[in-house]
């Protein structure tokens, strides 16, 4: 509680920026005139009466006096510790400050009001507590500073007004701080605001000592290890002069690197920043091990470095033809480029809108006809350099365009790295399977390579972790794919198409004589003037132990042939030198395996019965022949409705569905006994039913075979044929005409029939194919009937077999 007693007349000595509480003792400068005419003023006015000069200690904030002051008697005048002449003034009681009045000397003098401040006996308990607490955090900040004298004078005090004003004397308090605790009349009051202004000073103070520690260990842990980095340089330096090798400071200094590496102007750039932030970091940061991994991955990478192609074209044709039997069109296609290329070069066209003279050529065909080695072959023809980037199984679209590099063990993607390891910009780059690239949660790579591909884009490809333009627009890309129908329609948009198609008989003879046999030899340990295969046994494996369109399964028989010999001779069961004839193949590697049905006894032919008929369709692995075979339920079961089987898809059932319909509306035209079709249930079968089988292909195939079952004609075992039927027996186009004529060619049939509107397709058919196959284009199932089947014997009537 505060009350004020009878006013008092004091001479006023203004405080700039400075506090003073009743019960502290300040010296005061008296050079100063202000507090000089004060303290005089005090002096002339206790001459008149007793007791010490009393002076009105005011504060002065920026020119503006406090409405508090507080009643200061002068102790003592005399010098202080500079030599300075002072007064030692001590505070006693606040006083509110009224208006001025007059008084001797040359101080301004006012009329205050002393205000008293009692607290009630004994100390309620929540002001007893903040006591406690006062002195407890007093104690507590006083021991950190080492004034342990002060400690018990602090706790000696047990006036609730006087512990709150000793508070002044603490050198954390900013101005505006103690004038609040001047101008707080009541004790607990004040005692509260002193009290929460050392809890705030404390805990500040604590977090500043967490900081100075934290960073105190850093600077240590820096120093220290600084220290030890020299030592171990001083260590690697006196290691270097024993061991008399040169110190290698160029490699250490990357701005050196970048500005020796004659980089293209924006990647240089880049590498400058990437430079100046390395310097900036410290050696500890794991920013710093990113940046020296991209800058080494920059530095490494071929930017000025391009092989110059051979424009021999005569002799790139002539190297292609060495290394690789058949496949003209791609040799075609390869002999253009360079023939362009070349034409470009010699007006000055080498860079047409800053994209160069690249190509991305799709080469499609069955397993083993030589896409991989191919690649190979065209770096060779060219004079360039060659890289396999396989993308079998690859999922994650980071594999094509690269991490970011902040990610841990952040790579460039695989078109980066085959440029890196290839050491040219211009290189033959080979998208092995590119049609088994998949796609998950984590992106789809084939989505990465459109931007690849595309020769409109690729002179500007970003990887994700280099993030500078790289030009692949002089790169020859060459991808490879079984499947066309599984690569992306936009990405197949992208690139050229060359079909490989698979070889005939001859040219796998060739291949292996040339190519295959030499290779295999060497692997077995032989030599050529030891074992020799003569060209009539080649045929024979090619023809009867393989049927494929590559010559994988050729290599591998023939490896197994070179094998048997080899052992046999260590076993001392054969001499050599050793020819392998035709004869000599049933007794080295056992029985054929696929002998043709022309040259089957009659009676085992699949076509020695009515209801089976020979078509031609395209796989996975190239083309083959695809038996139907169909018959009719026998009447007392009560059978009805068309049956398929063969693991057949949704559009072959529909072309079954399509000829079982041709049929019934036709029959009659044909001499057909339709009735049975009404009454008794067909079944077709497509034999090897574990292989899933779909298109519209067979539709003629099926058409001829239950046309079979019903005339009780056979099927020429030599026909196969291949198209598909409409309702009203038109015969419409199919694809992949050249790979079926190869297979029927392999599989030693003579006469094939293909629609009308497929025969442009016959230019893509070798020659020596041809020459050996009887085709016929067709436009009407009716015209495959008579050609397929034959004639009736004597007007006998039909038998149809009866299914069981």
């Amino acid at each position: 509680m505060a009350t004020e007693s009878t006013p008092l007349a004091l001479p006023v000595l203004p405080l700039d920026d400075e506090v003073v509480l009743p019960g502290m003792v300040v010296p005061l400068d008296l050079s100063d005139s202000e507090v000089r005419a004060a303290v005089e003023a005090a002096q002339a006015a206790a001459r008149a009466e007793p007791g010490k000069p009393r002076v009105l200690l005011v504060p002065r904030v920026d020119g503006t006096y406090a409405g508090t002051g507080v009643l200061g008697t002068v102790e003592q005048v005399g010098r202080l510790a500079d030599g300075d002449p002072g007064a030692l003034i001590r505070g006693r009681d606040r006083v509110r400050i009224g208006a001025g009045t007059t008084g001797p000397g040359a101080a301004l003098w006012v009329e205050g009001t002393r205000i008293d401040a009692t607290v009630p006996e004994p100390l309620p308990g929540h002001v007893s507590d903040l006591v406690k607490e006062y002195k407890a955090l007093a104690t507590a900040w006083l021991r950190k500073r080492g004034a342990w004298q002060v400690v018990d004078r602090v706790q000696a005090i047990d006036d609730v007004s006087a512990l709150a004003d000793n508070s002044g004397y603490s050198p954390f308090l900013t101005t505006d701080q103690k004038v609040a605790l001047l101008e707080t009349t009541d004790p607990v009051a004040r005692l509260k605001l002193a009290t929460q202004q050392l809890r705030d000073h404390l805990a500040e103070q604590d977090v500043a000592e967490t900081i100075a520690k934290d960073v105190q260990e850093g600077v240590d842990k820096q120093q220290r290890e600084f220290l030890l980095r020299r030592q171990l340089e001083a260590v690697r330096k006196e290691l270097r002069e024993l061991n008399g090798e040169q110190e290698g400071e160029e490699s250490d200094d990357y701005r050196a690197r970048v500005e020796a590496a004659g980089l293209p102007e924006k990647v240089r750039e880049a590498a400058l920043k990437e430079v100046d932030k390395l310097e900036r970091s410290s050696d500890q940061s794991p920013e710093g091990s990113w940046i020296r991994t991209w800058l080494d991955t920059v530095l490494e990478m071929p930017w000025n470095e391009r092989t110059e192609d051979a424009y021999d074209i005569r002799g790139a044709q002539a190297v292609l033809d060495a290394e690789h039997a058949g496949l003209a069109d791609v040799k075609e296609r390869i002999t253009e480029y360079l023939a362009v290329r070349k034409r470009r070069g010699d007006r000055g066209l080498g860079v047409v809108g800053g994209r160069r003279g690249g190509a991305v050529l799709a080469l499609v065909g069955p397993p083993g006809v030589g896409k991989t080695s191919l690649g190979e072959s065209v770096a060779h023809a060219m004079g360039r350099t060659f890289v396999r980037v396989a993308l079998g199984g690859v999922r994650d679209e980071a594999e094509i365009r690269g991490h970011r590099r902040t990610y841990v063990g952040a790579l460039p993607g695989r078109i980066v790295r085959a440029i890196k390891e290839a050491g040219s910009m211009n290189p033959v780059v080979l998208l092995d399977e590119i049609d088994k690239v998949g796609s998950d949660f984590r992106g789809d790579p084939a989505a990465a390579l459109l931007e690849v591909l595309d020769p409109a884009q690729n002179h500007t490809f970003r990887d994700h972790y280099l993030e500078v333009e790289l030009d692949l627009s002089d790169v020859v890309f060459l991808a490879t794919a079984n499947v066309l129908e599984a690569i992306p329609e936009a990405l197949l948009d992208r690139m050229e198409l060359v079909r490989l198609d698979g070889y005939t008989e001859d040219e796998k003879v060739v291949i292996a004589r040339d190519h295959l046999l030499p290779r295999q030899l060497e692997r077995a340990g032989l030599d050529a003037d030891e074992v020799t295969v003569d060209e009539g046994a080649l045929r024979r494996l090619a023809g009867e132990y393989t049927r494929e369109a590559g010559v994988r399964t050729l290599e591998r028989s023939v490896a197994r042939l070179l094998r048997k010999v080899a052992a046999q001779h260590e076993l001392g069961e054969r001499e050599l030198p050793f020819t392998v004839t035709a004869d000599d193949l049933r007794d080295l590697i056992g029985r054929p395996h696929h002998v043709p049905e022309s040259a089957q006894d009659p009676a085992e032919r699949r076509t020695a019965v009515p209801g089976v008929a020979t078509g031609l369709a395209v796989t996975g692995a190239g083309g083959d022949v695809l038996y139907v075979e169909a018959s009719l339920a026998d009447p007392e079961t009560g059978a009805s409705g068309l049956t398929l089987t063969g693991q057949l898809g949704d559009v072959m059932k529909e072309s079954a569905q399509i000829a079982l319909s041709f049929l019934r509306s036709h029959g009659a035209e044909l001499e057909l006994p339709v009735g049975d079709l009404k009454d008794r249930g067909a079944h077709i079968h497509f034999p090897a039913g574990a292989v899933p089988k779909d298109g519209p292909s067979a539709g003629v195939t099926m058409t001829t075979a239950l046309a079979s079952l019903l005339s009780g004609r056979l099927v020429r075992t030599d026909v196969a044929m291949t198209g598909e039927v409409s309702l009203t027996g038109r015969v419409l186009p199919i694809g992949g005409v050249k790979q079926k004529l190869l297979a029927a060619h392999r599989a030693g049939i003579t006469t094939v029939i293909i629609p009308k509107r497929n025969e442009p397709d016959l230019d893509d058919v070798p020659a020596e194919v041809l020459d050996k196959l009887d085709v016929h284009a067709v436009t009407d199932v009716r015209q495959v009937l008579e050609l397929a089947l034959s004639p009736a014997v004597n007007g006998a009537a039909p038998e149809v077999p009866v299914a069981a």
